[in-house]
C-alpha cells in the first residue's frame, strides 16, 4: 500500500547527559529513519534543559511553540527522539491537538520493519513486537487501536488490525509467540542440518544501510534487495559460497543494527540475530564514508556482546571506498592481528583481498588431521560434524578414517583419536 508523504517535526532533548553535537547526529539519523518510512521533516525542534519534563518530555513553552508550528503548517505528525511513556503521549497529544500523532524513535524503527517485512516470521515478528511496544502507547483522542493501519507510526504488518480489547491482545500475543516458537523450531533443523554439513558459517553483520545484501549480493548473486534506505533488509538470506581455495562456506546477511535499537525488536528478532550467535566467523561491514562510521561500529560491537556473539574471528569490511576515504583504517580494539580489508561492494574493488582475508580467519589456529575413529565410539564423527569441517571419511570393518579441519579445542577433544599425537607422546 502506498502512503502519501507526511511532514513531520522532529523533536530532540539536550540535557546535561547529553552533548549538543551527539543530539545533532541522532535527529539527522531520525530524519532518515523518517525518510525511510516516507515522511519528510517540515523542522527541528530541540529542547535545551536540565533534566526532562516527565509529563510532556519537553518543557510546556516548548510544547506551545511545537503546537504552533503543527497548526500553522499543517504538520500532522511529531516524532520524538527520545523514548516517550504512554502517559506522555497522551498529554502531548492533547496539548498539540487532535490532529497532530505524536510517536517516538521506537515507533518510527517499528513502522519501518513493518513496512519492509516480507516473509511470514518477519511480519509475525514485527506484529508482535509492535503488541508489546507500540500498542500501549497509541492512546488518545478516544481512538485507541484503530489508528492503526493509516500513516506513519500507524502501520502494522498488514495481517490484522490490533484490538483495543486487552484480552484479545493477550491472547493475539500467546498465538504468535507460539507460531513463531514453531517457524524457529524449523529454523533450528535448518542450522543443525548447515551444522552437520560442517561447512564454516559466516555472518554479515553490521549498522543498517553499511552495504551488507550489496556485499552478498557481489559474492553469490543472492538478488536480495539492497536499497539506500535503512532497514532495507530485515529476513535472513543464507547463500552458499565457494572460496577462492575451494572450500566453501555459507554467508548470512542479517538484520542490520541502529542507535537505541528498541528491546522488543532485538526479544522479537532474536532467531534472526542468533545467526551471528551461532556463526563460526563474522564479516562486519562499515560505511567508511559515512562520518559517524566509528560510532557505528561501537553501536554493532556492544549488540553483539549484548547478543552473546562477540569473541568470535571478525573481519572488518571498510565498504564504499569508491567514494573517496583512504584505502585502509584501524578499527577495533587496535589489535596487530585484526583482519580488516577496505572494499567496494558496488564495483567489486577489493573483493579479491576481502577473499584472501576470510580464507586467512577460518584457517587460523587450525590444521587438517586425519583421525582414526573406531565403529564403535562412532558419536566422535558427530562431534567432528558438529565443530569442525569434515572433508573425507572412510568406513572400514573396524573403523573410520575421517580427515578434518579442526581448532585446537576440538583436536584437544579428540586427540585420543590422532596417531600422531600418540606418537609425539612416546617422544
Amino acid at each position: 500500500m502506498e502512503y502519501e508523504a507526511i511532514r513531520a517535526l522532529l523533536v530532540g532533548v539536550c540535557t546535561d547527559d547529553r552533548a549538543a553535537d551527539e543530539l545533532e547526529k541522532s535527529l539527522c539519523e531520525l530524519e532518515r529513519l523518517l525518510d525511510t518510512a516516507g515522511g519528510v521533516c517540515f523542522a527541528k525542534v530541540v529542547q535545551n534543559m536540565d533534566k526532562p519534563n516527565p509529563r510532556t518530555l519537553i518543557g510546556s513553552g516548548k510544547v506551545a511553540e511545537v503546537a504552533q508550528l503543527c497548526s500553522l503548517n499543517g504538520i500532522e505528525l511529531v516524532v520524538f527522539d527520545e523514548e516517550l511513556s504512554p502517559s506522555q503521549i497522551r498529554n502531548l497529544e492533547e496539548e498539540l491537538g487532535e490532529d497532530v500523532r505524536v510517536i517516538d524513535r521506537s515507533m518510527l524503527i517499528l513502522d519501518i520493519f513493518a513496512l519492509h517485512a516480507v516473509s511470514r516470521e518477519g511480519k509475525l515478528q514485527v506484529e508482535l513486537a509492535q503488541l508489546k511496544y507500540t500498542a500501549p502507547r497509541l492512546t488518545g483522542h478516544g481512538v485507541e487501536m484503530s489508528r492503526l493501519g493509516g500513516g506513519i507510526g500507524t502501520r502494522g504488518p498488514g495481517e490484522s488490525k490490533l484490538e483495543t480489547d486487552r484480552r484479545h491482545m493477550h491472547r493475539r500475543v500467546t498465538a504468535l509467540e507460539e507460531e513463531l516458537r514453531a517457524l524457529e523450531n524449523n529454523r533450528l533443523t535448518m542450522r543443525a542440518a548447515r551444522d552437520r554439513s560442517g561447512i564454516p558459517k559466516i555472518a554479515i553483520v553490521g549498522y543498517t544501510n553499511a552495504g551488507k545484501s550489496t556485499l552478498l549480493n557481489r559474492l553469490t548473486d543472492a538478488g536480495i534487495l539492497a536499497e539506500d534506505k535503512l532497514f532495507a533488509t530485515l529476513d535472513p538470506t543464507t547463500r552458499k559460497f565457494e572460496l577462492p581455495s575451494g572450500e566453501s562456506v555459507l554467508l548470512t546477511d542479517t538484520v542490520g543494527f541502529i542507535r537505541k535499537l528498541p528491546h522488543h525488536l532485538i526479544h522479537a528478532f532474536k532467531s534472526t540475530l542468533d545467526e551471528a550467535v551461532y556463526a563460526d566467523a563474522l564479516m562486519i561491514v562499515l560505511d567508511v564514508s559515512d562520518e559517524e562510521y566509528r560510532e557505528q561500529l561501537q553501536v554493532t560491537e556492544e549488540l553483539l556482546e549484548e547478543l552473546g556473539a562477540a569473541g568470535k574471528p571478525t573481519l572488518y569490511v571498510l565498504n564504499k571506498c569508491d567514494l573517496g576515504v583512504a584505502q585502509f583504517f584501524k578499527v577495533g580494539s587496535a589489535a596487530e592481528h585484526t583482519h580488516t580489508v577496505s572494499v567496494s561492494a558496488k564495483t567489486g574493488q577489493g573483493i579479491d583481498l576481502l577473499l584472501d582475508e576470510l580464507q586467512a580467519i577460518l584457517h587460523e589456529g587450525k590444521r587438517r588431521v586425519v583421525f582414526h575413529i573406531p565403529n564403535s565410539r562412532a558419536g566422535a564423527l558427530n562431534t567432528l560434524y558438529q565443530n569442525a569441517t569434515v572433508e573425507d571419511v572412510e568406513y572400514g570393518a573396524e573403523e573410520m578414517v575421517v580427515t578434518a579441519v579442526v581448532d585446537a579445542k576440538t583436536h584437544g577433544m579428540l586427540r585420543a583419536f590422532d596417531p600422531t599425537w600418540h606418537e609425539k607422546e612416546e617422544e
